[in-house]
């Protein structure tokens, strides 16, 4: 299975948008392609966010995503998105993992 992971920080405030974006970025998501989502808040700092989707395949995800990343909803919702994230820490990290295991 392939597994994207990013990290970012979304302002306190903002917690309410931020999952309302994630609902309906997930419903255009899985009208191409087949993802579970974990989101997970820091305990030290709850502006941090750990986001984890599990893909069937790398090949499948491949296939999928630029097709998702051309339609315009998506493009709305991640500019909605990135004014959610703080400031002072407005960068998103992202990395590829393969599930081994579980």
């Amino acid at each position: 299975m392939y597994v994207k992971v990013y990290e970012y920080h979304i302002q306190k405030e903002k917690v309410a948008e931020y999952f309302r974006i994630q609902e309906k970025a997930t419903n255009i998501y899985k009208k191409y392609i087949d993802s579970e989502t974990t989101y997970l808040q820091s305990h030290d700092d709850p502006t941090k966010w750990m986001e984890i989707t599990t893909y069937t395949s790398e090949e499948e995800y491949q296939k999928n995503i630029a097709i998702i990343n051309e339609n315009v909803e998506i493009q709305l919702l991640f500019s909605e998105f990135h004014s959610l994230l703080s400031p002072e820490n407005n960068h998103i990290k992202e990395e590829d993992f393969t599930k081994v295991r579980g």
